[in-house]
C-alpha cells in the first residue's frame, strides 16, 4: 500500500493540514535525475499518489506558419465546413474549432499488444486564440497511472484527429488502459477523423509511401531541419530509462511536436481541397475528391468536379470522362453518357479505351438498340486487346461473348426486316 493510502486510512485520527503535508512529502520522496535540463525545455513533474509523469506544454499563436499553412487557417477551414452542405466523412459541419482534438503517439515498438509501450502521449488544441500543445511523458516503466491520469485529467474535447490513429494509436491507448482502468478515468468516446485514408485516397497517385513526414514534405510543405527520425524513438526512450538524461528524448518531444502540427495543417489542406478552396489544386487532386464524392453517393458535386477538368490535353481528361460517363450512366442520361464514352475512345490508353468500349456497346445495344454499332464497337475492343493482352477488370471472353449476342440480335432484326418488306 501506498504511503498516501495508508494516511488516508487515519485521516479520520488526524488533523487535515498535517495529512496535506505529510501527502506533500511523498513527493519531495522522488527525486526527479536532470530535473535542470527538463525545465529548460518546459517540462514539469506531474505527481500521482507515490509516482510521477512528466508534461511538457507549448503554445503557439494562431499566426504561427507550419508548412503552407497557418494555424489559424484551421478555424477557417471548419467555419467553411459550417457554412457548407457538402456532406463528407471530414465535414465538420456543428463543431467548433476548439472541440477537435489532434493527437499522436511515441511507443516502444510498431506492434499490438501489452508488449508495445506508449512513452509519450501528445495532443493539442485551440485554447482562447492559442493552440495549446501538452506531451505527457512516461519517465520509466510502472509510471503509467500518473500518465494515464494526467492524460484523462485533461480530455475534454468532441473528436479526435490522428494519422493512422484508428488502426494504431488509439487501440494502443486502449490496450494500455485495460491494464490500469482501476487507477485512472475511464477512457472517453470521440468521433475519429483519421487522416492517413484521406490522405491515401488525394496523393497515393504521386506518393509511393503514405507515412506523415513523407505527406508533409511533398504535399504541406513542412521541412523539418535536424528532425530525430520516428523509428529512433524506441531506442533513444529505453536509453533514456538507462541513463536518464533527457537529451535524447527532448529531440522526441520536438519530432512528436511537428507531428501533431502537421496533423492541423493535413487536416486544413484536405478540407481546402475537398471545398475547393484551394487555389493550386491540380486536376489530378480534382479528379480524386471526384471520385470521392461519387464513392459517397454524392454525383451532383462529383459531377462538377469532373466537368471542371476539360482540357482535352490533359491526362486527368480522358479519366475524368470515364468517371463522368458512369455517372451519367448511372442517372439514365444515356445520350451524355454515351458520349463520354465515345471521347476516351478518342485518345484514351488502350485499357482505358476498352472499358469505354465495353460501356458504350451496352448503352448502344441496350438502350438504343443500334446493334451494328454495338458490333464495331466490341470490333474495336477485341482489337485494342491484342496490344493490351490482360485489363484489370475485363476478360476478352466477355468481349467475345457479347459480340456474339449482339450479332444474334442485329441478324435475327435483319430477317425480321426482310420478313416485314416482303409481307408488304
Amino acid at each position: 500500500m501506498s504511503l498516501k493510502n495508508k494516511l488516508n486510512r487515519f485521516k479520520s485520527h488526524m488533523k487535515t493540514d498535517l495529512v496535506k503535508e505529510n501527502i506533500k512529502n511523498v513527493h519531495t520522496l522522488t527525486e526527479i535525475p536532470f530535473l535542470d535540463k527538463w525545465s529548460e525545455v518546459g517540462v514539469t513533474p506531474y505527481y500521482h499518489e507515490n509516482e510521477y509523469c512528466l508534461i511538457r506544454e507549448k503554445r503557439f499563436p494562431l499566426s504561427y506558419k507550419h508548412g503552407h499553412y497557418h494555424l489559424g487557417d484551421f478555424i477557417t477551414a471548419v467555419d467553411y465546413w459550417n457554412d457548407s452542405n457538402l456532406k463528407h466523412p471530414l465535414s465538420t459541419k456543428g463543431y467548433r474549432a476548439d472541440q477537435l482534438f489532434f493527437f499522436d503517439t511515441e511507443t516502444t515498438g510498431l506492434g499490438g499488444g501489452v508488449g508495445n509501450s506508449i512513452f509519450i502521449l501528445g495532443h493539442a488544441s485551440i485554447k482562447q486564440n492559442e493552440v495549446v500543445l501538452t506531451q505527457h511523458i512516461l519517465p520509466h516503466p510502472g509510471a503509467e497511472i500518473p500518465l494515464y491520469y494526467s492524460f484523462l485529467s485533461q480530455v475534454d474535447y468532441e473528436t479526435l484527429v490522428t494519422y493512422n490513429g484508428k488502426s494504431f494509436d488509439w487501440p494502443q491507448v486502449k490496450t494500455q488502459h485495460t491494464l490500469i482502468r482501476e487507477h485512472v478515468p475511464k477512457l472517453p468516446e470521440f468521433g475519429h477523423f483519421d487522416l492517413f485514408h484521406a490522405a491515401k485516397r488525394m496523393w497515393k497517385h504521386r506518393l509511393e509511401r503514405m507515412k506523415l513526414s513523407i505527406v508533409e514534405n511533398e504535399v504541406l510543405g513542412v521541412k523539418r531541419m535536424d528532425d530525430t527520425p520516428g523509428y529512433l524513438a524506441p531506442i533513444i526512450y529505453f536509453d533514456y530509462v538507462e541513463r536518464k538524461d533527457p537529451e535524447g528524448m527532448i529531440k522526441i518531444l520536438k519530432h512528436n511536436e511537428i507531428d501533431i502540427l502537421s496533423l492541423i495543417s493535413l487536416y486544413t489542406h484536405l478540407s481546402y481541397q475537398i471545398m475547393g478552396i484551394d487555389e493550386n489544386q491540380t486536376s489530378q487532386e480534382k479528379f480524386e475528391v471526384g471520385k470521392w464524392f461519387s464513392s459517397l453517393g454524392e454525383m451532383t458535386s462529383a459531377k462538377g468536379l469532373y466537368k471542371e477538368i476539360d482540357d482535352v490535353g490533359d491526362p486527368v481528361f480522358i479519366h475524368s470522362q470515364l468517371q463522368l460517363g458512369y455517372l451519367y450512366k448511372k442517372q439514365k442520361e444515356y445520350l451524355k453518357s454515351l458520349d463520354c464514352f465515345q471521347k476516351v475512345l478518342q485518345s484514351g490508353t488502350p485499357v482505358i479505351q476498352i472499358e469505354a468500349c465495353v460501356e458504350a456497346a451496352k448503352i448502344l445495344e441496350h438502350q438504343f438498340k443500334d446493334y451494328e454499332e454495338a458490333a464495331y464497337i466490341c470490333d474495336r475492343a477485341l482489337k485494342l486487346s491484342q496490344t493490351e493482352h490482360k485489363h484489370p477488370k475485363i476478360e476478352i471472353s466477355e468481349i467475345m461473348k457479347r459480340k456474339d449476342r449482339i450479332m444474334r440480335k442485329h441478324h435475327f432484326l435483319g430477317k425480321r426486316k426482310i420478313l416485314e418488306d416482303s409481307s408488304k
